[in-house]
């Protein structure tokens, strides 16, 4: 996902859209104006639609697909919460984030009447919170987290939590996540690693460097699902390859045959 200095932002695409790195950076509370943002975790998938208000987590994989309605693009309005405000009201309150748990990457909120009132009430602000007004987005933030927190108490383990990923087991990891389109600094970072030590575990586990077997694994699994009758369209961006052509290059080279061959 992109990263810029706004923590409340107005999105709009004319265009279907994927994000082009599927990790998320930071916290967020986000509503769909119009439009519908499809999120998918690799385990759950969830489609939102106009009106629909949820939560995301931070250091996370997390696949985006954000498409424009009928006779309108997509739009959404969404509230970042950084470390440092997040670090200032946890010691404020003095709260002792507990040992972790885990919990989804998206938490769903559209049933919850207040928090949707709050994100339309925003949305009259838009010229004000658009680097306009620093001190307004600040209190906008702050009063986001307080009807959060009203809520669910629960979700300060959540948001609270600015440690950073502890060391887990790798392969587990990376057979479960190889599909998505991140850096491999992102890959070892929230596997508790640096890039030298998720470089040296990885080859000691798989038996060859970690970019070639991302490669590898991404183009095995597509061929799978190409001789399973599945479209060159539907597969290549979520095995996380950049683009159509990147693809069918590499799938060649690999197989000796253009993916075309093998598609219906």
């Amino acid at each position: 996902m992109s990263e810029d200095l706004n923590y409340i932002n107005y999105s709009c695409y004319f265009t279907v859209f994927r994000e082009g790195e599927q990790f998320v950076s930071y916290n967020a509370l986000s509503m769909v104006i119009s439009g519908e943002m499809e999120l998918n975790d690799g385990e759950n998938r969830k489609v939102f639609r106009s009106g629909d208000v949820y939560l995301v987590r931070k250091n996370q994989l997390l696949k985006f697909l954000k498409k424009p309605g009928e006779g309108a693009g997509f739009k959404s309005l969404s509230i970042r919460f950084d470390d440092g405000m997040l670090k200032q009201m946890s010691t404020e309150e003095r709260f002792a984030v507990p040992e972790k748990v885990k919990t989804p990457v998206f938490i769903e909120l559209s049933h919850v009447p207040h928090l949707k009132y709050f994100m339309e009430s925003l949305l009259h602000y838009q010229d004000l919170l658009e680097n306009k007004s620093p001190e307004l987005a600040f209190l906008k933030q702050k009063e986001a987290l307080l009807l959060l927190f009203g809520y669910d108490p629960s979700l300060k383990n959540i948001l609270y939590d600015i440690s950073e990923p502890y060391k887990i087991n790798l392969e587990e990891f990376m057979l479960k996540n190889y599909h998505f389109n991140v850096k491999l600094d992102r890959f070892a970072y929230l596997t508790g690693r640096s890039l030298a030590a998720f470089k040296r575990d990885f080859e000691k586990i798989f038996g060859t460097a970690p970019g070639k077997w991302l490669l590898q694994r991404r183009l095995q699994e597509a061929r799978y699902l190409l001789e399973k009758g599945k479209k060159i369209s539907d597969i290549y961006l979520d095995l996380g390859f950049e683009d159509l052509s990147h693809f069918s290059f590499a799938f060649k080279k690999q197989f000796g045959l253009p993916p075309s061959k093998l598609s219906l």
